[in-house]
């Protein structure tokens, strides 16, 4: 076995709750190497860039919330933190520099408010997501909010999902926006609909062994299963029982879901599932989502009359308590006091009344979270980066924002809308692969000097066909990226981006000659003096 494997045989994650108490009152250094990693089962993670600090992962099923519920969090960051908190692309928030003599308080505090960060950590079912906009657009197939609640419900504090091969990632949707990244899932419900003696029943087409990281990008595979949203929490129960008892446990590189249904199949995984559900499940029905994206940033109708939604850009996910607690303001100032938590690292304000949508728009503080950024800055998107994660390879966050400004400024006019979104290391988590531009961070030999450095990636797309984002430069230093962007912007025409997969099935600074004069071949061809030493 191993390591992580025989500290979960040792003792269940979910024991470490009497000794958190314990550990506040001895300290950080007292913790045993098998705790630090139990600690993750209620959401708490020390941090090696920050030795002695630790990290709270919330969990916010869905991304649904309140004002009450984000001021708590705000106080919480502003009072035992650092005064940061973290929107994640798994539509939860992140505190940081939290001492562990606190966390009896934080955790008091967070249940007061209805919230926790179990489970959110380690061989677990991670934050159930859903469209941050359900039940608001009158374009959804269905709202997935109780199924989301439902399924949360069931895996939570139930030690039958506690001890996993590995992480398991599940996402629910009845929105036809492909706003989720669904292909990246280990289980996706996406909207399909089913005709049945004449009449049309809506339900989920499920997807499953989707994932980023170890072993690489895999893209989702459908396992020929509809199922109502009756349906959705047995045959969850029984796929993640199935994974729970078949998958790889041998070493942590090959446990994900993806490489038992690599071996197996889905005729078999399928087969084993029904076996545990008791019958024959129906076969897919026609997929409902549409090829293009949203990502629910701006202004948009509600399906309820005289309302609207706003959905407010937070450049690369990282937020001020105080920030946040002037959102929560305006939330119950403008809307009636709820928050959704957007992948794309957004926040969302429903309900905003036809009366007070002007208001609103012209709120001071919509200069700094815009509900319409620029077309850079709006699909921008970046994991936490080596400032506080251990698996960073390099800081992700500003120079995400350091790297747009400066593109803007190159590119004042014309830039259609691009998702760029930025990954510290192969664990993904900023989600490079299935992006525009994509930026994976790495070190790279320079003159002699180690620098930060990236790969670049392009034509990542989600949806019903879905495109893993091909590396088309590599060692790209941070410092010249700019400029190596900005020959490549004025071609990211997603049309032209998804080109390239029709070429080389590698390229990099030292890729063939391209044949198509609109693509990024062409781009990286022109990018190649920017490059060059001096």
């Amino acid at each position: 076995m191993n390591k992580i494997e025989e500290i979960k045989r040792e003792r269940d994650g979910l024991d470490i709750k009497d000794a958190i108490a314990a550990y506040a009152r001895t300290g950080w250094e007292a913790i045993s190497e098998g705790d630090i990693q139990r600690l993750k089962w209620y959401g708490l993670f020390l941090r090696n860039p920050t030795p002695g600090f630790f990290m709270i992962r919330v969990r916010i099923p869905g991304g649904k919330t309140s004002s009450y519920q984000m001021r708590a969090l705000a106080e919480i960051a502003a009072t035992y933190g650092n005064g940061l908190l973290d929107l994640t692309t798994r539509q939860q928030v992140q505190l940081r520099h939290i001492r562990i003599e606190h966390v009896p308080a934080i955790f008091a505090k967070m249940e007061e408010v209805g919230l926790n960060s179990m489970q959110t950590g380690m061989d677990n079912i991670r934050n159930v997501m859903t469209c941050p906009v359900a039940g608001l657009t009158s374009e959804e197939i269905l709202d997935a909010t109780p199924m989301v609640a439902a399924l949360t419900e069931e895996i939570l504090y139930n030690r039958a999902y506690t001890n996993l091969p590995r992480k398991f990632n599940v996402a629910i949707t009845g929105c036809p926006d492909n706003c989720l990244h669904m292909e990246t899932q280990d289980l996706a419900l996406v909207p399909a609909y089913q005709e049945t003696g004449g009449a049309k029943v809506v339900g989920f087409n499920i997807l499953a062994g989707g994932k980023l990281g170890s072993g690489g990008y895999r893209v989702a595979s459908a396992l020929d299963i509809f199922v109502t949203p009756a349906e959705v929490v047995e045959v969850c129960r029984a796929i993640m029982h199935v994974y729970r008892d078949y998958g790889y446990r041998e070493t942590r590189n090959n446990a994900r879901l993806a490489f038992l249904l690599d071996d197996w199949g889905e005729d078999r995984f399928r087969k084993e599932a029904e076996a545990r559900v008791g019958r024959t499940l129906l076969p897919a029905g026609i997929d409902a989502r549409k090829t293009s994206v949203k990502d629910h940033i701006g202004i948009y109708r509600q399906k309820q009359p005289g309302m609207n939604y706003v959905g407010l850009k937070v450049t690369v996910g990282r937020v001020k308590a105080e920030d946040l607690k002037a959102v929560t303001a305006l939330a119950e100032r403008y809307g009636a006091g709820e928050i959704r938590l957007s992948p794309s690292q957004a926040l969302i304000i429903p309900n905003v009344a036809d009366r007070k949508l002007g208001d609103l728009t012209e709120d001071p503080f919509l200069k700094q979270f815009a509900y319409n950024p620029s077309p850079i800055q709006q699909g921008l998107v970046s994991c936490v980066g080596n400032d506080y994660c251990n698996l960073a390879v390099i800081e992700t966050k500003s120079r995400a924002l350091q790297t747009a400004k400066a593109l803007e400024s190159r590119l004042e006019t014309g830039i259609k809308p691009i998702t760029m979104h930025w990954s510290g290391c192969p664990a993904g988590c900023g989600n490079h692969l299935v992006a525009d531009i994509g930026l994976l961070g790495k070190k790279a030999k320079v003159d002699g000097q180690v620098v930060d450095a990236v790969d670049v990636y392009v034509g990542g797309r989600s949806g019903p066909d879905p495109k893993l984002a091909v590396k088309v430069l590599e060692d790209v230093p941070c410092d010249k990226l700019s400029l190596v962007l900005e020959g490549l912007v004025p071609y990211h025409t997603r049309d032209r981006m998804h080109r390239v997969r029709g070429g080389a099935a590698k390229t990099s600074t030292t890729m063939n000659q391209p044949s198509d004069a609109g693509s990024p071949q062409t781009a990286v061809r022109l990018m190649r003096p920017v490059l060059s030493p001096a």
